[in-house]
């Protein structure tokens, strides 16, 4: 028996790491291929252009490799980030949707799958106009403002948490017959999570034998917690506390000073891996990183962005007291001592509560029940 054509699929991100990764999740699982998911048969990008996804674009074009992947960028947000005002819109949106257009035309996509922001304007305009369906994901408990306009021109819309879910949608998890609009699924994970990475390459980059504190401030880095770790570093390292310390791209003047079990990054290419062999994870609360840290099981102290809305307050929320929620304010020397009594010994027993009530929290096929319901809207069994 012939196997299935594979997928033409074109998709349209955010900028940030927050937005980009859950779309990376998906296609390493059509890249894997396993099951009855069809393969990927080419690629469209529509990019922002902005530093994480540039970065996150380099590990994509290697995992895909074999793949053609072809980027258009839409230049509609402002290059610092953030959404864009009433009059940058309107100026950016039209030369945008005309380019989105000619692109989709040219690349014969099968379905434009939107992962956040307002890069998504124009590129759901172009597809619509052309008869393209589109599919948005929903990442933070939140709904972005994206997301909300543009949900009238969309056949679905996958939520990764509960919260997100419009008043009167069903609150079950996807996954049966095909067909509601709004479906709950969890956020993307990549495949094979738990056995992604390799958690011995990062105890043999770290010097000591102690606990390690994986410090993880999202793609653009977090200031609030770099500043923290600079000031309680010292009474860490005394304790024997090691530290892998992702910074953010260019802010490697807010590290710490070197030294022996402290390792500052601008970024962390082997997110699973560095999860993996933490004992315990400091983090800000965006999405992604709350569901890679709740699947493999990794009892954390989230920070969440106090900007934004709020939303990743909200993405902490979501999963109760398996989480020790600390407001930016908060941080200080009380923190640091309490972060060495849960990464040691008399911290084991929260741990191992934290550990097990995370993993309920995020079903592990997230990935394949959306990809399996986006194969069946697109061919229309």
């Amino acid at each position: 028996m012939a196997s299935a054509p594979g997928l033409r699929l074109a998709i349209v991100g955010g900028g940030t790491g927050g937005h980009v990764v859950p779309g990376m999740h998906l296609l390493g699982e059509l890249v894997a291929g396993a099951g009855d998911l069809p393969s990927l048969a080419d690629l469209l990008w529509f990019e922002t252009g902005r530093r994480a996804e540039v970065e996150s674009m380099k590990r994509l074009e290697e995992d895909l490799a074999g793949v053609a992947l072809e980027r258009v960028r839409l230049t509609v947000e402002p290059p610092g980030g953030g959404a864009p005002g009433k009059g940058r819109l309107v100026a950016r949106t039209p030369a945008a949707f005309w380019r989105a257009r000619r692109a989709l035309s040219r690349h014969r996509s099968e379905l434009l799958f939107g992962l956040g922001g307002f890069t998504l304007l124009p590129a759901v305009l172009a597809a619509r106009s052309l008869g393209i369906p589109v599919a948005l994901l929903e990442i933070n408990a939140q709904p972005g403002r994206a997301v909300r306009f543009l949900t009238p021109l969309a056949q679905r819309v996958y939520h990764a948490w509960s919260a997100s879910l419009p008043k009167g949608a069903s609150a079950k998890t996807g996954g049966g017959a095909p067909g509601p609009k709004h479906q709950l699924t969890g956020p993307p994970l990549p495949p094979g999570l738990d056995q992604a990475g390799d958690p011995r390459a990062w105890e043999q980059r770290v010097e000591g034998r102690g606990p390690l504190l994986a410090v993880l401030g999202g793609s653009q880095g977090a200031l609030a917690l770099n500043d923290f770790v600079r000031a309680s570093i010292d009474r860490w390292s005394a304790a024997g506390l090691r530290v892998v310390h992702q910074v953010g791209p260019g802010r490697l003047d807010e590290a710490a000073a070197l030294r022996p079990g402290y390792l500052p990054l601008e970024f962390v290419d082997d997110v699973p891996g560095l999860l993996r062999a933490a004992t315990l994870v400091l983090c800000r609360a965006g999405a992604s990183t709350l569901a890679e840290v709740a699947a493999l099981g990794v009892p954390a102290i989230a920070v969440p962005y106090p900007g934004a809305g709020g939303h990743q307050r909200d993405n902490a929320a979501e999963f109760g007291s398996a989480l020790r929620l600390v407001e930016e304010p908060e941080l200080g020397p009380g923190v640091a001592d309490e972060l060495l009594e849960l990464a040691g010994e008399a911290g084991r027993d929260w741990r191992t509560m934290s550990a097990a009530e995370l993993r309920e929290r995020v079903p592990v096929d997230s990935s394949r029940r959306i990809l399996g319901d986006l194969v069946e809207l697109v061919r229309g069994r």
